[in-house]
């Protein structure tokens, strides 16, 4: 739905401030809960979270096709959010628990590419449905998905008492000892950043692409569908070489990347400088994201937390999506759209430099921590 959303939203007279509340209700709802939920199965376990918030994501899919107002859009997609919430960190951790001790960047990587592929599909099949059919057909297909991956989890993962977070002895440790820790700060920060890039790509490159080159929804689709494709492509091999190469340098390196990929939009052309800016943003997700998140892995097997810890990086997700999303809408109503490309790519840049400093040792060193 994300090519498909930011133009319906225009289309009932929406601004630039309530089309990044559109986007932005979705994180702000996960923000709240994102931690609760990982928490909680650290100590009840993780398939009942993913079969419950996938039937409720597949029932509130339902409810987009009876949103006619603006405000209808915020509320459902706040509603998505808690959904969303029980899902991504808890299978997230259920990756984390059942990865082999150094092949966390494989492991992930595995994982992202499915997720990635997953989102890079969705923009470029919504759209073309929605030019074929109907809006409402493509909230149908999704609510179908949604569904379909629910029946999935229910008879094809484990029960709860063969899961590692149920029979670990070892007790969590306190929310005080996570969020003091150096590097989940570092890896909260830089995955914030990512995703405020993220934000306002998609939630702006569909108004930027109608607006000011009077793109197709379907050619819409595409260039938002190509970074995460590009993205999840090159996931596995980089997991790989996370496993073997100096992470904190691959993930500062990939941020290089998306900070001149981010930038690049605001001085694109056409559907072509589009295109090359967004696998340039692909390509540099890429490389940063599986060394992340195995370091995230390592950090929360250590701490008996893994739930926790990805939740906390999740949470990061959903607030910098939020963040992304409003701040681009602010620009836009005050300023230029392009002028948010070049906001996102000086919050990158903070993010990158706050991480290379909490990591300079371990960069300096070649250590893959």
């Amino acid at each position: 739905m994300v090519p498909l959303l930011p133009v319906y939203a225009r289309s009932l007279g929406a601004s630039g401030f309530y089309i990044g509340m559109i986007f932005g209700a979705f994180s702000l709802s996960r923000t709240f809960l994102l931690p609760f939920f990982g928490r909680l199965s650290d100590r009840r376990g993780r398939k009942p979270f993913i079969v419950c918030g996938l039937l409720c994501y597949a029932l509130i899919s339902l409810a987009f096709m009876f949103a006619s107002s603006v405000q209808a859009l915020i509320l459902v997609r706040f509603f998505q959010g808690v959904a969303s919430a029980m899902i991504m960190p808890v299978s997230q951790a259920y990756v984390g628990d059942i990865t082999p001790v150094g092949n966390e960047g494989l492991s992930m990587g595995l994982f992202n590419m499915s997720v990635f592929w997953g989102l890079s599909v969705g923009p470029l099949v919504g759209g073309m449905i929605s030019d074929r059919f109907s809006l409402n057909a493509a909230f149908g297909c999704m609510g179908a998905l949604a569904l379909a991956g629910c029946i999935a989890s229910q008879l094809l993962l484990p029960s709860v008492r063969s899961e590692q977070a149920v029979s670990r002895p070892q007790a969590a440790p306190s929310w005080k000892f996570l969020l003091h820790d150096r590097e989940i700060a570092a890896l909260f920060c830089l995955r914030f950043a990512y995703t405020a890039c993220i934000g306002i790509i998609w939630g702006f490159l569909p108004v930027f692409a109608d607006t000011e080159f009077g793109l197709t929804g379907s050619a819409i689709g595409v260039l938002v569908m190509l970074g995460v494709f590009i993205s999840g492509l090159i996931h596995v091999p980089m997991g790989y070489l996370a496993d073997r190469l100096n992470r904190p340098a691959m993930i500062l390196c990939g941020s290089l990347m998306v900070s001149a990929a981010i930038f690049g939009f605001s001085w694109t052309r056409g559907f072509w400088s589009l295109f090359a800016v967004n696998v340039l943003f692909g390509v540099g997700g890429g490389v940063a994201m599986p060394a992340l998140m195995a370091l995230a892995v390592i950090k929360g097997n250590r701490s008996a937390a893994m739930g926790a810890v990805m939740g906390l990086l999740t949470m990061a997700h959903s607030m910098g999506m939020l963040a992304g999303a409003l701040l681009a809408g602010v620009m836009m109503d005050f300023f230029q759209l392009r002028h948010a490309f070049a906001l996102g790519c000086g919050v990158m840049l903070c993010g990158s430099l706050f991480f290379g400093i909490l990591h300079r040792g371990a960069i300096a060193a070649g250590s893959r921590l």
